[in-house]
């Protein structure tokens, strides 16, 4: 989805969204004139949907084995990575992430997404941050 038409002036391209109610607007001028309106939040079936359908589902975390908590270390080094970020870019990969986190059964989602060989890829590159320090840190996280 590219560029959006300021709501506000229609003549210019939007490059930023209102904080209220997400309305595209193009500069601080139109915010400014937006502004003088009152706007508001939109309800949740207003937003903008995202390419996945499926509604959140509330689970809590549990780990029961805390060796499988990550250090910050090493999300951090995850997260540094440019080899996963570029990964990460790919929109399938995105939905089928989401798609995971969103189910109401992650366990079973994540064995199906692993017969993929993206996202078998892409899990072996996260793991090879994980598992490059494994000695460097304690196999359980003290409370």
């Amino acid at each position: 989805m590219g560029p959006r038409q300021c709501q506000v002036c229609d003549q210019a391209q939007s490059k930023y969204k209102c904080p209220s109610c997400y309305l595209p607007y193009c500069s601080l001028v139109c915010f400014k004139k937006h502004k003088e309106s009152p706007c508001v939040k939109p309800q949740p079936s207003e937003a903008k949907t995202t390419a996945v359908s499926e509604s959140i589902v509330e689970k809590p975390l549990v780990v029961n084995e805390t060796s499988h908590v990550l250090q910050k270390f090493q999300l951090e080094a995850i997260a540094s990575s440019s080899e996963i970020r570029d990964a990460l870019n790919d929109k399938s990969l995105q939905e089928l992430i989401c798609h995971i986190d969103c189910s109401s059964n992650a366990d079973n989602e994540l064995d199906k997404a692993m017969a993929e060989e993206a996202f078998r890829l892409f899990t072996d590159k996260v793991m090879l941050y994980v598992d490059s320090d494994v000695h460097s840190f304690p196999l359980h996280v003290k409370p």
